[in-house]
């Protein structure tokens, strides 16, 4: 017999209310849709390093070329 969502959130540590937002917001999703959905959060997460990294490096430069170092 199936466990109710309570004791298997309980056991797998997450919060009922986490389930359904979870529930809410992917199971509308085929597979292939949710594979897409995390390929894209990963781009998404590279590019966001990228700018990151690139606003450190012209912030470095500006402070430099002041010559306040």
């Amino acid at each position: 017999m199936g466990k109710s969502v309570m004791k298997a959130c309980r056991q797998i540590g997450v919060t009922d209310k986490a389930y359904y937002r979870w529930r809410r917001e992917y199971c509308r999703l085929e597979v292939d849709q949710f594979r897409r959905m995390k390929e894209l959060e990963a781009e998404n997460a590279r590019l966001k390093r990228i700018v990151a990294k690139q606003a450190l490096d012209n912030a470095i430069q500006k402070e430099a070329a002041t010559g306040n170092f």
